[in-house]
């Protein structure tokens, strides 16, 4: 067994096997399969340092590695997804002690001797719930995840936004009442950008308490749901998505969706009056229909993209 623990699944199909890495900033998850449905090994283990985490990862795929047509991995940030650039695959400028300028692709490329589609995690998940999940046949979708950073990836016309680097949704500015709220923020960078403001880190530090151990009726969760709100009324207002799908671990506190689907609401003001926001906001913002596999699925999925054997869904 590889280190983490390896859980092997009977139900097999034919046609190319593919790696998948969820490469976080607090856990590792490793898959092989060729899809949801068909997952013959998983394995997770904790971020430690480069060295010793990617060799864990190694370790789990290399069994495999003779069957593999070729690998995903969707990681923290920021990090380099040009294919076309010298630092492509690298994490790359990360707040995240020891992990900066990490060559993250090459090491697995180099390792497995398969090719390797890298890019963020949460564009991953996004193109995971594109192919298997809740934006099944949609063209446009935003994918937010909220936990121990706070970031987005995003679809538009069926493929994955990137450009000058990548999205980086969780440092956006949203308003900040200082008075009704006078935490400085996490985010080593910018305060009280979003994510220090709305991740799992700064409910911690402000609350002196993780997120899952306060009650639902906490002063936190209007507080937590009213930042990522106005976050979330950014992004309608630029990218127009079709939905919003909203995971990590913070969002497992599910009382959240209504108080946020209501404070969306609110801040629009009756702006943009598409149906989905008016009559069909429970389905607009919804949690990851592949829920916690959405990363590690989606990762498998960028391996899909890159296989020439599979059809370009990107």
């Amino acid at each position: 067994n590889a280190p983490g623990g390896v859980i092997s699944q009977t139900r097999k199909r034919s046609g190319p096997l593919y790696g998948a890495l969820e490469a976080g900033g607090t856990k590792w998850v490793c898959a092989v399969g060729t899809g949801p449905d068909d997952i013959r090994a998983t394995a997770r283990f904790a971020t430690t340092a480069p060295g010793a985490t990617i060799a864990q990862a190694i370790a789990f795929f290399r069994p495999h590695q003779d069957a593999l047509t070729a690998m995903g991995i969707g990681s923290f940030g920021p990090l380099d997804p040009d294919p076309g650039s010298p630092t492509f695959g690298w994490i790359t400028d990360t707040p995240k002690p020891g992990w900066a300028q990490t060559d993250l692709a090459g090491a697995m490329r180099r390792a497995l001797g398969v090719p390797v589609a890298f890019d963020t995690d949460v564009n991953a998940a996004a193109l995971g719930e594109y192919q298997w999940g809740a934006a099944q046949r949609l063209d446009s979708l935003i994918y937010i995840t909220v936990g121990t950073g706070l970031g987005g990836g995003a679809m538009v016309h069926g493929r994955l936004i990137h450009g000058l680097l990548h999205p980086e949704m969780g440092h956006i500015r949203v308003p900040h009442d200082w008075t009704a709220d006078p935490f400085p923020g996490t985010c080593p960078f910018h305060g009280d950008c979003l994510e220090g403001l709305a991740s799992g880190p700064a409910l911690e530090a402000r609350w002196g308490q993780r997120g899952e151990t306060l009650p639902a009726d906490h002063p936190a969760w209007e507080l937590e749901a009213q930042y990522l709100a106005h976050g979330l009324v950014s992004m309608i207002c630029m990218l127009s998505p079709q939905r919003l799908i909203l995971g990590g671990g913070v969002m497992l506190q599910t009382h959240l969706f209504p108080r946020i689907r209501r404070l969306v609401h609110h801040v629009l003001n009756g702006y943009i009056r598409a149906p989905a926001l008016i009559d069909g906001i429970d389905t607009y913002i919804v949690p990851p229909a592949l829920g916690e596999r959405a990363g590690v699925l989606g990762a498998m999925a960028l391996a899909r993209v890159l296989s020439p054997n599979t059809t370009k869904t990107q």
